[in-house]
């Protein structure tokens, strides 16, 4: 705990912690001769954390969104900076003036995007996704798939086939195993007898295909992957997935909120119960009186308050609304006031969006 002068919420960011992961990350995966994409989405591209990644090693800087690698641009980082995901048709000016390489799926998409290289005079590279099975971007039909390897390869003069990837995990819920990074390999194989050429890169997914980077059971023709939350915090890989992950700094990014009410109240509402602010009917625990505080943060910063996981001992997290957060310190012991500062460590759902709030400070150190 501790009482300043700051303005909170504050997500203070330790960059030598920060420098230390990425560092690690990717000396593992070129041991086993992956390239790695750091991924700066989850922070919102703040750029003096961006430049760490470079920094750090990685052989690009990728994010889903174009605003923030323009940003990482006009801070002077240099790429190559990829998009990940996969364009709208409106964003293909941008897309050619800002990044060098992108994932796609649609050839109408990438048609238009070496009608817009024609226009720039510039070269770009794309990565064709595959799904896999997780059901979110890529071809599901192999066949149109290699069809359209071969219109690249043969009939866009300014679009570069670099290579294929895929996605899972993420929507599907579909675990990265090495019998699904095979069947990604079979895929490039067939697309590389379509074309009459070896592939640059066979992109193996991201955070969650590292785990056969730590396992040592990653196929050897998957030489890419897209990581960013394995590097900032660490904290799923751990948690969820199980894996000792502490050669990694989990906290290199603390989140600071002030306590605003200290008071002893009953723990079931009083009155006729309906529905909370949200639409949501919820469910309480009658505990009788107990002590709680209320934080100046909400919802509206972090999305799921109850995945904010307190450094400060014996304290509960029972929920919150748009601007407050609720916990019971009844079982402290530190004397809580207003005005203290609690801190807590994040994983990545709430990381996305302190980062993306305008309401919540940032400082590195």
């Amino acid at each position: 705990m501790e009482h300043t002068t700051n303005q909170y919420p504050l997500l203070e960011i330790d960059l030598k912690k920060l420098r230390n992961n990425i560092e690690q990350v990717v000396n593992r995966c070129s041991k086993v001769g992956i390239e790695v994409a750091g991924v700066i989405k989850g922070f919102n591209g703040i750029p003096q954390v961006s430049e760490q990644f470079k920094l750090g090693g990685c052989r690009y800087i990728a994010s889903s969104r174009l605003e923030q690698i323009e940003d990482a641009k006009n801070y002077g980082i240099e790429g190559p900076f990829m998009l990940i995901r996969i364009p709208m048709p409106t964003e293909i000016p941008r897309l050619v003036s800002l990044a060098e390489y992108s994932l796609q799926s649609e050839i109408s998409v990438i048609d238009a995007l070496n009608e817009e290289c024609i226009r720039q005079n510039k070269k770009h590279s794309i990565i064709l996704m595959a799904d896999m099975g997780d059901l979110r971007e890529g071809f599901w039909d192999k066949d149109e798939m290699a069809k359209a390897a071969l219109h690249i390869e043969k009939d866009l003069e300014n679009v570069h086939l670099l290579g294929i990837g895929t996605n899972l995990g993420c929507y599907g819920s579909i675990k990265p195993t090495p019998e699904k990074m095979n069947e990604l390999i079979e895929v490039a194989e067939k697309i590389e007898d379509t074309i009459g050429r070896q592939l640059e890169v066979i992109s193996g997914g991201a955070t969650s295909s590292f785990t056969m980077v730590h396992d040592g059971t990653m196929p050897k023709r998957i030489n890419h992957l897209r990581i960013g939350e394995g590097i900032i915090l660490a904290y799923d890989l751990q948690k969820d997935w199980g894996y000792d992950m502490s050669y990694l700094n989990m906290d290199a990014f603390t989140l600071k909120a002030q306590i605003i009410e200290v008071k002893d109240k009953p723990t079931y509402p009083v009155g006729e119960i309906f529905i909370d602010a949200f639409g949501n009917v919820c469910e309480y625990e009658d505990r009788g009186i107990r002590r709680r505080a209320l934080l100046g943060l909400g919802k509206l910063d972090a999305c799921d308050l109850t995945k904010l996981l307190p450094r400060t001992e014996n304290i509960e997290i029972l929920g919150g609304s748009s601007d407050h957060t609720i916990i019971d310190v009844e079982d402290n012991t530190d004397n809580l006031q207003v005005g203290d500062i609690l801190e807590f460590d994040i994983c990545y759902t709430t990381m996305l969006f302190l980062t993306n709030s305008k309401n919540v400070n940032t400082q590195c150190i």
